[in-house]
């Protein structure tokens, strides 16, 4: 990066700024006839006596002489607006893409910082600087050349204006500025250290909300909240005493401008009054000079914010470069460089003088001169206590970064010189901790294939010309200029031709490293659109009939209720049973149907309101009865009541008020209330007797006479219809077409080994994994277990078949059974390939074919397991303690 902004703006933005100044210049003149024409006006068209007289050629009367140099004037007012908006704009799209060229540097940057610098500056701090620190260098780029050459020249043009109309008045106008000139700058040297400051506390306030955003569950369980809203309000307090010594010399430096400026016109009516008076000034110069003093204000008063907001743009500029310039960071080169042909990492492996140390760590006590060798072909162990430096060996070996001192070698190939587009394809890490991407499975799974865009995106008509546009503002703006749209996956690098090979192949590698399973039950409860996948939707109703005849049997049968449009269904609640389908939008979601004017039409029609309301009432009852001396925060609301917590209170006050008050009689509110209760109601779960055989009949009726009666509301809900495949609900529930009856133990592990079978036999399975690719993983995986984040990062490093796998402690949270089940598959997987593997149990190493111990940051002691698995051994020490 440039080491100051103005040098960043002449590097990138020269030709624009030139052409600002340029437009800026071209606009004084107008400005200045625009200055002089009221003095014209008011002495000559409006004061003259002598009319006719010449006037471009032609002879003219006072009236139309008038009026000709008040339309000059407004045809002033419009050429200097346009002066005015054209540079305006082109000032916000300099701006704006100087600004997008700023962001992209310092991301680039980021992801070239060497990974121990993420362990010394949080995500947060990161965050903030290339967004709200940066935001305003952008406005700024913009001004910085174009706004004092515009409002200087103005300045200037009105002060020249001012001069040669009457001097004195002219030396009136700037004999202030000198002093302004001296004091503001003075004092906005320590606004500026103070902004300088708050900068800093900022950063170390978003550090902390977002080290305790991610530790919330250390808080709540050890209940630091008091001491997290202490430290909080004393970060906070630190930045209200600083911006409260901004506020008093900033607008302490306002007064001062604004006194300065009022007091100008003193001299100007005292002395140029004096002059009119005595004849020596005449009365419309005196209004013009009023007139163009008036617009001085303006610009000068820029000037001043300008250099305010150019010293803040300097300081937030050069920590911007400050900080992302750290020590050890990548050369550009090392994620540019593609050699070709690609080189294969095979043969010996040889690691020479290697420093483990970190950046800045200083005498850790880690050797500096680490050396080694084994065979790639060999399946490596790594052992050694947590701070033995096998971690940070892995890392280095694997090329994730990068050692102080030392090299590393597979064959002829340098790896601690080898550029990411060979270490990140060609070899593979896994950590103890991966970390995921908002998206699907897929997305994840796939984020190791996609190098470069392979195969470019379709466009056509109006989208390709958008695309041309988006590519030449990326180009302009130093953007990468890789489509995002295009197809960037590497087929060849995962072994297969196109994406239906891709796919069996992510389900083989899934099945490797078990997590098929996970997937397939994830693929179960997703939805598909039959439009798009009508062979898909029309095997599920296959499924579904399968089901159907095997539900026949006795033993299955009291498991689940079927969906049958002419039968009550008890494990359903009353609004599903009304409804009989599911709600498309809003209108006829549960906790809206109380309130929605069909729904209550239905109600009305039927005769079934009284009933709904005295069934609200008597739930009401209930549930204060039994929860009224439960604590708010337990799950028994959750499972079992109808009232939130919050809400038990209001219905309290509303059973004791309307004891005794018919139906009829209750407000409009209290009905909606009680109306709200009784739709959540599943009579087979919460056996209370509402619900019995005439009221399940009378439903039945409002069930059709909703769906008969539908209308406009006709599309808002997906019915449920046996020969249909309803895309509202879950592939699961398609299959099922129906609900597992409360209360049975057996009915979801029967029910979903039955579905297995079936989708096993028709061919399903791998389909409904492939659906189950599409299963978002929430934020940084947080809608996975921590064991499948793991199998994942697993599965995504074995799917692009790298030369070379190095594993850390990734399956240390699995059960011992799945650990070996993985390790297994892996070592079929990479037979003939590279396999390097820090344990969490050295009686692991049993296993593997070359086991290095570490100790200290060294290697003590190499070879196979069973040679050093001796008395009086790091590693004899290291099996014992387990």
């Amino acid at each position: 990066m440039e080491p100051s902004i103005f040098k960043f703006i002449f590097k990138y933005s020269r030709r624009q700024q030139i052409l600002l100044v340029l437009v800026t210049a071209a606009s004084f003149p107008f400005l200045y006839l625009s200055l002089d024409l009221p003095r014209i006006i008011i002495n000559d068209a409006i004061g003259g006596t002598e009319f006719p007289r010449q006037f471009l050629g032609y002879q003219v009367e006072q009236i139309p002489y008038l009026m000709v140099l008040c339309s000059f004037f407004l045809g002033l007012v419009f050429i200097n607006g346009g002066f005015k908006y054209f540079v305006n704009v082109y000032r916000g799209v300099v701006s704006e893409g100087m600004l997008r060229r700023l962001r992209h540097q310092l991301f680039s940057r980021v992801l070239r910082f060497p990974l121990p610098r993420f362990r010394k500056q949080s995500e947060g701090e990161i965050v903030s600087m290339i967004t709200a620190e940066a935001e305003p260098l952008g406005g700024f780029i913009g001004d910085s050349i174009a706004l004092p050459a515009f409002q200087g020249g103005t300045l200037l043009t009105i002060l020249v204006f001012i001069a040669l109309q009457e001097p004195v008045l002219g030396a009136a106008a700037i004999v202030l500025y000198p002093l302004q000139a001296y004091l503001i700058p003075k004092l906005q040297r320590k606004v500026n250290a103070l902004g300088k400051e708050r900068v800093v506390q900022v950063r170390k306030v978003s550090q902390r909300i977002g080290e305790v955003v991610t530790s919330i569950q250390e808080v709540h369980a050890h209940d630091t909240s008091r001491l997290e809203l202490a430290d909080f309000s004393a970060r906070m307090g630190n930045i209200y005493g600083i911006r409260l010594k901004i506020y008093r010399l900033k607008f302490f430096i306002k007064f001062l401008n604004n006194f300065l400026d009022k007091l100008t016109p003193f001299f100007f009516f005292s002395i140029g009054g004096y002059l009119v008076i005595k004849g020596q000034l005449t009365f419309g110069a005196l209004v013009a000079v009023l007139a163009a003093y008036k617009d001085i204000s303006d610009p000068w008063k820029e000037l001043l914010k300008y250099y305010q907001t150019k010293e803040d743009a300097r300081i937030k500029y050069e920590l911007l470069v400050e900080n992302f310039g750290p020590p050890g960071m990548l050369d550009e080169s090392m994620q540019t460089d593609e050699p070709e042909p690609m080189p294969t990492l095979s043969g010996e492996l040889v690691a020479t003088n290697l420093d483990l140390r970190e950046e800045d760590e200083g005498d850790s006590g880690f050797a500096s001169g680490v050396t080694f060798r084994f065979d790639t072909g060999q399946r490596v162990a790594l052992l050694g206590k947590g701070d033995s430096g096998k971690k940070r060996l892995a890392s280095l070996l694997a090329g994730v970064e990068k050692p102080l001192g030392g090299s590393v070698h597979i064959g002829d190939i340098a790896l601690t010189e080898s550029p990411e587009t060979v270490t990140g394809r060609q070899i593979a890490y896994v950590g103890q901790e991966p970390k995921l991407r908002s998206g699907n499975l897929r997305d994840n799974l796939f984020y190791a294939l996609k190098h470069r865009p392979l195969l470019a995106a379709k466009y056509e008509g109006e989208a390709e010309q958008q695309f041309m546009v988006r590519m030449a503002e990326a180009a302009a703006a130093g953007d990468s200029q890789h489509d995002i749209n295009a197809d960037w996956i590497d087929y060849a690098a995962a072994g297969v031709t196109g994406p239906n090979e891709l796919n069996d192949r992510a389900i083989d590698v899934l099945s490797m490293v078990d997590m098929d399973e996970d997937v397939y039950q994830l693929g179960l409860k997703g939805t598909i659109d039959p439009d798009e996948q009508p062979e898909l939707a029309a095997q599920i109703l296959q499924a579904r009939n399968a089901l159907r005849d095997r539900i026949g049997d006795p033993d299955v049968a009291p498991l689940v209720e079927l969906f049958d449009r002419n039968r009550y269904n008890s494990s359903m609640t009353i609004a599903e049973n009304l409804l009989f389908g599911t709600p498309c939008d809003d209108r006829f979601q549960i906790e809206n149907l109380s309130v929605n004017d069909y729904v209550r039409k239905v109600l009305e029609d039927t005769g079934l309101m009284p009933q709904f309301i005295e069934i609200g009432r008597k739930l009401a009852a209930v549930m204060v009865d039994l929860f009224a001396d439960v604590e708010p925060g337990s799950e028994l609301f959750a499972q079992y009541s109808f009232i939130q917590a919050d809400d038990l209170p209001t219905f309290q006050n509303m059973l004791t008020r309307i004891e005794g008050v018919a139906s009829a009689q209750l407000t409009p509110e209290d009905r909606n209330m009680l109306l709200s209760l009784p739709f959540k109601l599943i009579p087979s779960r919460h056996r209370l007797g509402l619900v019995d055989a005439r009221m399940q009949v009378r439903l039945l009726a409002a069930r059709h006479a909703f769906a008969e009666g539908l209308g406009e509301h006709k599309g808002a809900i997906e019915f449920f219809d046996p020969e249909r495949y309803s895309p509202a609900i879950s592939i699961q529930d398609n299959i099922l077409f129906g609900r597992l009856v409360y209360g049975r133990p057996r009915a979801a592990s029967t029910m979903g080994t039955l579905i297995g079978e079936i989708a096993e036999k028709l061919g399903l399975r791998r389909t409904v994994i492939q659906v189950g690719l599409d299963h978002q993983v929430g934020i940084a995986g947080s809608r996975l277990s921590p064991v499948q984040r793991q199998k994942l990062a697993i599965a995504r490093a074995v799917l692009k078949r790298p030369d070379l796998l190095v594993i850390d402690e990734a399956t240390a949270a699995m059960d011992g059974a799945t650990q070996a089940k993985i390790m297994e598959a892996l070592f079929r997987e990479f037979r003939d390939r590279g396999l390097i593997w820090v344990l969490h149990r050295a009686s692991l190493g049993r296993e593997f074919d070359h086991t290095l111990v570490l100790d200290g940051g060294k290697v003590v002691e190499q070879g196979r397991f069973t040679d050093l698995d001796k008395p009086n051994t790091v590693l004899k020490e290291l099996v014992l303690a387990g």
